[in-house]
């Protein structure tokens, strides 16, 4: 390891599995004080105990601006600043066009658009100038998706933060990237097929013929994107999605 961000504090949400607990775990490895959040404490704790290293943990949903403040909150009892956020925590469902329900839109846009909205800007007061923040996007921000328009349409909303906040930030000269993954082998998307091993390896399989690569992603391969958006290594680098999906999206 490098210890890029030795004494840097990072906030990562949404890190109790997959990219983000990926993430979080190479921010700590790489010397950063990690902030990490979850909506369930059993694996917000099970989180902690995995990342290691100097890794605080704080119970909330990002669709919820009370939690938001309450993260802030514990980072602030700690540290006068923030160095990175990563605003990880999102998810969908499949609903097909014709069966979408206000439910559905709901629970999508409120943790995917609102909550990274939210969760980025009431980092502002923290976040240090010349700070990076990176955001979860998709392949699916940018490719037709059966039965997953709402969630596509969530990730395109995500990516057009960042061209609008380079330019709201650009006094502070904070940077703003998106990293987008293609198909990678987290508990969100195995779990879009249920909880049958044989569906969920079915489903991999699918997704496979669809990447040039010939294979879906592992978490470790985002992760290692997203610490290179987050570090000076990318100190002019503002504004990208920066796909990481084994050209799934690029043919």
């Amino acid at each position: 390891m490098t210890n890029r961000f030795q004494n840097k504090v990072v906030v990562v949400t949404g890190a109790t599995s997959g990219i983000g607990l990926a993430a979080a775990t190479l921010f700590s490895q790489e010397g950063a004080s990690v902030f990490i959040t979850g909506r369930r404490q059993e694996m917000l704790d099970a989180a902690v105990k995995t990342i290691g290293g100097r890794v605080t943990g704080v119970r909330g949903d990002m669709a919820n601006l009370a939690d938001i403040d309450r993260l802030y909150d514990a980072v602030q009892q700690q540290h006068g600043q923030i160095d990175v956020v990563f605003a990880n925590a999102g998810g969908g469902e499949f609903a097909p066009f014709g069966a979408i329900t206000e439910e559905h839109f709901d629970t999508t846009f409120d943790t995917n658009v609102k909550g990274t909205l939210f969760t980025v800007q009431k980092a502002l007061p923290l976040l240090k100038d010349g700070g990076a923040v990176v955001l979860t996007g998709s392949t699916a921000g940018s490719e037709g998706t059966p039965a997953f328009s709402v969630y596509s349409a969530s990730k395109a909303a995500v990516r057009n933060f960042a061209r609008n906040w380079i330019l709201d930030l650009k006094d502070r000269r904070i940077r703003v990237n998106v990293v987008s993954p293609g198909a990678t082998r987290t508990p969100g998307l195995v779990g879009l097929a249920g909880d049958e091993a044989e569906k969920q390896q079915a489903l991999l399989d699918v997704l496979s013929t669809r990447i040039p690569l010939g294979r879906v992603g592992e978490a470790r391969e985002i992760a290692n994107a997203i610490l290179f958006l987050a570090s000076e290594e990318a100190s002019f680098v503002n504004g990208v999605e920066f796909f990481v999906d084994g050209g799934q999206a690029q043919t």
